[in-house]
């Protein structure tokens, strides 16, 4: 059983960019109340998908040097990398339906 695994600024590279499977990042912070309300969302699809995407959430906060190089305004904001490059975003609290459709395009 899988869910989301933290990223930081020194570990992104290596974790989101050079992975082999397409991945899906979270970038939350502690205080933000529709983060916590998407937290759950994106533990399940990291087990929906598990096997054909990585799942990672990176704390903003603790993280700024990676949240301000891909220009995160607002948080949640869920983006999909693959091959090393940013390939969708969906900023916001979303419905599970909405992250699963977004995610599925890409694999």
């Amino acid at each position: 059983m899988s869910s989301a695994s933290a990223v930081t600024d020194s570990s992104f590279e290596q974790e989101v960019l050079q992975s082999s499977l397409p991945v899906l990042v979270d970038f939350w912070a502690p205080w933000c109340g529709p983060c916590r309300m998407v937290s759950p969302i994106v533990d399940e699809i990291s087990k929906d998908f598990e096997g054909k995407i990585k799942v990672c959430k990176l704390n903003t906060d603790e993280n700024p040097n990676v949240a301000s190089q891909y220009g995160i305004r607002s948080i949640p904001t869920l983006m999909i990398f693959k091959g090393g490059q940013k390939v969708d975003t969906v900023v916001g609290a979303v419905p599970k339906a909405t992250l699963s459709g977004t995610v599925s395009k890409h694999l």
